[in-house]
């Protein structure tokens, strides 16, 4: 099995495959100030597992496109959706978010949660931007810095791993000059990293290396992740998602 395929084995049965929370997805949506009773048509790109796509579908009145490129993730998202009762609301799509099929203008919003850093940020504002309804509603987090400073080890890592990475107000005013207008921003505390996604991994450690017999690509994934968890530990006063919201003008 290549890491690719250990990675998805690690992360296809978790509840999240990044930082967030049910609240942070339901506060986010308060501040699009939409009519959660009108009819609406949503895209969920990168939705993984589908904790933000069900979340939509329970609080609207909506559509959802749900899109991965991995249809281990959308089956997962599928059993879950008929057990939540929602799942009459939720199409899956497994395509690249490079390459999306949708017709201009087809949702009132695109809504992508840990998902934007795979194309960057600033192609996924520009490529996506047609797909939106004139006043329709782009919903991202991003990773962002959190201080205008940091510590050296710190910065090389990011510049290594996301070069995009950057300030709020950077990436605010990208927003503006990719023709949205942006209505709300808040950082993801830390319960998003801790208890909604890294604490869940950990536990999921001794299963996912019994599973594959503690091979060398297997200890590999979970030395890295552990790295990546010692990490935002110790610097997470300066570094965390972004939840960014606008409108397409």
């Amino acid at each position: 099995m290549d890491d690719y395929q250990l990675l998805i084995d690690l992360h296809k049965h978790a509840l999240r495959q990044g930082p967030g929370g049910d609240a942070e997805t339901k506060l986010a949506l308060d501040l699009c100030m939409v009519d959660k009773t009108a009819p609406l048509k949503i895209a969920d790109i990168g939705c993984g597992t589908g904790a933000s796509t069900l979340t939509l579908a329970r609080q609207l009145n909506a559509t959802i496109t749900a899109v991965d490129l991995l249809d281990e993730f959308l089956d997962v998202l599928k059993k879950r959706a008929t057990k939540a009762g929602v799942s009459e609301k939720i199409s899956t799509l497994q395509c690249s978010m490079e390459n999306l099929p949708f017709d201009d203008e087809e949702f009132d919003i695109i809504w992508a949660e840990g998902a934007i850093y795979n194309i960057g940020f600033e192609k996924g504002l520009n490529d996506w931007r047609q797909y939106l309804k004139t006043g329709g509603l782009l919903v991202v987090s991003e990773i962002t810095w959190t201080t205008g400073s940091r510590p050296s080890e710190l910065q090389q890592h990011w510049d290594n791993e996301y070069p995009e990475i950057d300030v709020a107000s950077s990436k605010i005013s990208l927003l503006e000059s990719c023709g949205y207008s942006p209505i709300g921003y808040f950082v993801l505390p830390e319960h998003c990293w801790t208890d909604n996604y890294y604490t869940p991994m950990q536990e999921r450690f001794v299963d996912f290396l019994e599973g594959h017999e503690y091979s060398e690509k297997a200890r590999d994934i979970v030395e890295t992740e552990t790295k990546e968890i010692k990490l935002y530990n110790k610097y997470k006063d300066y570094f965390s998602y972004g939840m960014y919201i606008a409108r397409k003008h």
